[in-house]
């Protein structure tokens, strides 16, 4: 059996970042991965995807974005690069194609069981991040078998589609994005929309972006939300990261030819039916749009910024939107759910869960000493989840892993 001070269940940015921290602490310990380094933006990502911040905004501890086009998207070989470099700067003692079987409580720590052999460890680091396993609804279980189903996890591109029209459920950024470009394939696509968080992709002559880390709101505490849970399960921001820095919101998606509809409710195998509630959660994501403009343009006037006046935009007003679909008649051959993510810890057998199976924990330091987690949404800040937050987490959770050793070392 292997024995370190540390084991980091995860090879992408949380996982390395962790590593990063734990490397500066002097904390000897090993990072297990099931595939290669970055393996979910290898391997789980579809072929015309980056990312939705600026490269400039994509920052890890000790490192980050030196090349051209700062104000760009990385696409994913991009991004994987990115990683690779990242990990071999500080020599990341990564075990690469190495998975996870089971965690338990042993004599000293943790004993960590793997398909390549046990290790041992006084803490453990679970850092698989908030986008771990496809959540579909167990409603898919009623559609008829010739229909295709498929997730954003496991859709390369269009042509892997069967023909015909598509029915995109979930209206996030994975939905929006994937509705236009199997739209603009050419193949008709309906998209069920739900709860949403609307927000252009540029404001008063810069990135959203920036707004938001300029003006304080993505580093807003984990603490001092209204409902953290609640929080922690909003939809992601509908945004998209393109050349062009273009906005792609429901009313482009209409205008180019996206059948809208409300909330997906129930299918009976032969139609499908919509909650006639589109109209209501596209007010909805206007309302919460307009807060969120009107504290950017507070935060641009109380500190006398430069920046251009106020963007003219239009509500988006929803076309008349169907309450059931035929699938034959409507000629849909394919169901693409996007509509989230779920965490799954099969292996993780110590108290640590909650009722749904989420990790419990306070910015990352679980009820079971030395089990840690990293790389959540809203973990310590609305950023944590996201390249450029994961790092001030890994922080914390290093430094609390360093003072649990001071404090061992002081009771010898």
């Amino acid at each position: 059996m292997k024995r370190t001070d540390t084991i980091i269940i995860g090879g992408g940015q949380a996982g390395l970042a962790m590593s990063r921290c734990l490397t500066e602490e002097g904390i000897d310990h090993a990072v297990l991965e099931r595939g290669r380094v970055a393996e979910r933006w290898r391997s789980e990502r579809w072929d015309s995807l980056r990312l939705l911040s600026p490269k400039w905004h994509t920052r890890l501890p000790g490192f980050r974005y030196q090349g051209a086009d700062r104000d760009g998207f990385m696409t994913m070989p991009e991004l994987i690069s990115y990683l690779e470099r990242y990990a071999k700067s500080f020599s990341a003692p990564v075990e690469e194609e190495t998975t996870v079987l089971g965690v338990e409580r042993a004599e000293r720590g943790y004993r960590v069981r793997t398909d390549q052999g046990d290790w041992q460890a006084p803490n453990v680091v679970v850092a698989t991040g908030h986008c771990d396993v496809p959540f579909v609804p167990k409603v898919a279980a009623g559609m008829p078998s010739h229909l295709h189903q498929v997730v954003p996890s496991h859709y390369k591109n269009a042509d892997d589609l069967p023909n015909g029209g598509v029915l995109v459920v979930g209206a996030s950024a994975s939905g929006i994005q994937l509705a236009q470009e199997i739209h603009r394939s050419g193949r008709p696509v309906t998209l069920a929309v739900g709860r949403h968080t609307r927000i252009p992709r540029r404001y008063r002559g810069r990135d959203i972006a920036w707004w938001l880390e300029a003006s304080g709101i993505l580093h807003e505490r984990a603490e001092r939300a209204f409902d953290l849970e609640s929080a922690r399960r909003q939809p992601s921001l509908q945004l998209v990261g393109t050349p062009d820095h273009r906005t792609i919101d429901l009313g482009v998606l209409q205008e180019e030819g996206v059948r809208l509809a409300g909330r997906f409710e129930s299918t009976d195998g032969t139609r499908v039916g919509f909650a006639g509630d589109l109209g209501r959660n596209m007010d909805a994501a206007e309302r919460k749009l307009d807060r969120l403009l009107e504290r950017i343009d507070a935060f641009i006037d109380e500190t006398r910024m430069s920046a251009c006046e106020p963007d003219r935009r239009q509500p988006i007003v929803a076309a008349d939107a169907p309450t059931e679909l035929n699938l034959q008649d409507a000629g849909i051959s394919t169901v693409l759910w996007a509509t989230g993510y779920r965490r799954r810890y099969p292996w993780l057998n110590v108290p640590v869960l909650n009722i749904r199976g989420e990790i419990i924990h306070d910015a990352g330091v679980t009820p079971a000493a030395g089990i840690y987690a990293l790389g959540l949404n809203f973990q310590r800040t609305r950023k944590s989840s996201f390249i450029d937050g994961v790092g001030n987490d890994a922080r914390v959770v290093a430094a609390h892993i360093s003072q649990r050793f001071s404090r061992s070392s002081i009771a010898a």
